[in-house]
């Protein structure tokens, strides 16, 4: 069973770079346990979103199913996630340590 989500992200169309930027945006200040579902196109998506997972803390979920047959992958957020830069969320924001 799928998690109903919270939160969507459409991300068709872009690269996973700006993807993650948009994701970022979207989930700013959203509540641990919030299910995000990401549509992303990038063909990178399907290993960019899973290592972002692990790099973050967040929960991949992994991809769902969507009746419109578009690529859809789902995280959940975690309490004790990780952060990131603001303008590079595919980089740990050390500054703060």
């Amino acid at each position: 069973m799928t998690a109903i989500p919270d939160i969507t992200v459409d991300g068709t169309g872009l690269l996973c770079v700006t993807l993650l930027l948009r994701l970022r945006k979207h989930i700013d200040g959203a509540q641990p346990g919030t299910v995000v579902h990401v549509i992303a196109t990038d063909p990178a998506a399907p290993l960019d979103l899973p290592a972002w997972c692990h790099m973050t803390g967040h929960h991949y979920l992994g991809p769902v199913p969507d009746p419109a047959g578009r690529p859809v992958y789902a995280l959940r957020l975690t309490t004790d996630a990780v952060p990131t830069r603001p303008g590079a969320p595919w980089h740990r924001d050390d500054r703060g340590q």
